[in-house]
């Protein structure tokens, strides 16, 4: 019997969908990359925006016709949009898929593909916790480590805390044995992921060394992996600005830290703030921004920004702008604001900026965002930068420099998963082009 799975959205999704295949292949099923093929297809979905979740319904409509040849075929649907269905309705739609659950309730994909095939003999049992099953790394030289789940801020666009619960961490334990056995199996980096990674605090304090000079617990943690052997990055997403306490600054200059801090801001308004229930203010945000680049004056620093959300005027789109250009991020991640069902922006905002105008406002943090990372990229000319190598295509390697800027130079495949020197000789906007150096 075989499997295909299919995964959209975040990270977390994709870490969600590693534990998913120990589970799967813990019953004997083995993966294919050919959908038409499998017997059993799952889709872990996102919701953030409908657009998303409109996607879905339509590939789950194509795949249930592959069922015309193989009348044993499964598929299922889990993560957001099964984690958000309070009412049904989401089930109502996708009446025709056979799984439909949460990302929590795989450690009950056993149970419930054994109802589904009731003449396959299945034995295998799974924790109730889901994150103790150990993913399926795709990628040896680097890994996502899910450190928390759920989410307590319920800002008021979002569907995180109704689709993933409320907020839950994981024991520092399970998440430092984790890494260290990444680590014995060549693992370089590490991607720490939680909805607001740095409010995580750990149940097992006791955990941490006695030498640990940090009582912030996620910088305790931080801490803790960059003192554990072989681990040369530390990357983490999403931290939640009021949550970048005076300890997780300081950590951020620790040696295998990468030099870069993705920081979502949303928008530079102080109203708009208010009604998107983000807890601080654009002043606030700023004097964050300014001890950052206090403590690591270098630093490469990313965003996500919503334009067009409910009531967004033209000067406090303007106010976005502004702190845009202030704080001068290399990167943005910026999206047309979506109303969700259950949100309490649907409920108690109008979805009343076109669509139109969102398209124009989002051009126009695109633009600004080309010209400053092309500007800000230039400091690199003639520079040596560190690449983790993660491909290898005809000759040309392609990895990430310690500020997750994409770096290409010409090399061979034997350079896959390795940290090598190269000197920028080409800086674009995406990419930074340049020659290895050294051995």
């Amino acid at each position: 019997m075989t499997y295909h799975l299919i995964t959209f959205g975040c990270q977390m999704n994709h870490s969600d969908a590693e534990r998913m295949e120990t589970i799967l292949q813990g019953l004997g099923l083995q993966a294919t990359d050919k959908r038409e093929d499998a017997d059993l297809i799952i889709i872990t979905t996102c919701s953030v925006r409908q657009s998303a979740e409109d996607r879905v319904y339509g590939l789950a409509q194509q795949l249930n016709r592959l069922k015309v040849k193989n009348l044993r075929l499964l598929i299922g649907v889990t993560g957001c949009m099964a984690g958000r269905d309070l009412d049904g309705k989401i089930r109502k739609r996708l009446s025709f898929v056979d799984l439909f659950f949460p990302a929590k309730d795989m450690v009950l994909l056993p149970k419930m593909i054994a109802e589904k095939w009731p003449d396959l003999k299945l034995n295998f049992s799974c924790n109730d916790d889901y994150l103790l099953a150990k993913p399926q790394y795709h990628t040896k030289h680097k890994a996502f480590v899910t450190i928390q789940t759920g989410c307590n801020k319920f800002c008021s666009y979002c569907v995180v805390p109704y689709a993933r619960g409320r907020e839950t961490n994981r024991l520092a334990a399970d998440i430092l044995s984790e890494i260290k056995n990444l680590a014995a199996d060549g693992c370089l980096e590490v991607t720490l992921l939680g909805q607001a990674v740095n409010t995580y605090r750990a149940a097992d304090p006791e955990s941490f060394s006695a030498a640990n000079p940090y009582k912030d617990h996620f910088a305790a943690l931080l801490w803790e992996i960059d003192k554990i052997p072989g681990i040369k990055r530390i990357h983490y997403t999403a931290p939640y600005p009021n949550h970048m306490t005076d300890e997780v600054i300081d950590a951020l200059a620790l040696p295998s830290q990468v030099n870069f801090l993705h920081l979502p801001v949303q928008s530079g308004d102080n109203e708009i703030l208010r009604r998107m229930n983000r807890r601080y203010t654009r002043e606030e945000y700023l004097d964050i921004i300014k001890k950052i680049k206090a403590r690591v004056p270098n630093i490469a620093l990313g965003t996500d920004i919503i334009v067009g959300f409910s009531g967004e005027t033209e000067e406090q789109f303007e106010q976005t702008m502004s702190l845009f250009r202030e704080v001068d991020f290399d990167i943005s991640y910026h999206a047309r604001y979506s109303s969700r069902s259950g949100t309490l922006a649907t409920k108690i905002f109008p979805d009343d900026v076109s669509r139109e105008e969102k398209e124009r406002r989002w051009k126009a943090v695109q633009d600004l965002m080309v010209e400053t990372t092309l500007r800000k990229n230039q400091k690199f000319l003639d520079q040596i930068v560190s690449v983790l190598v993660d491909r290898c295509e005809k000759g040309i390697c392609w990895g990430n420099t310690r500020e997750m800027k994409l770096a290409s130079f010409p090399g061979t495949s034997d350079l896959v998963g390795k940290i090598v020197e190269m000197k920028v000789e080409r800086p674009d906007v995406w990419v930074l082009f340049g020659q290895k150096v050294g051995k």
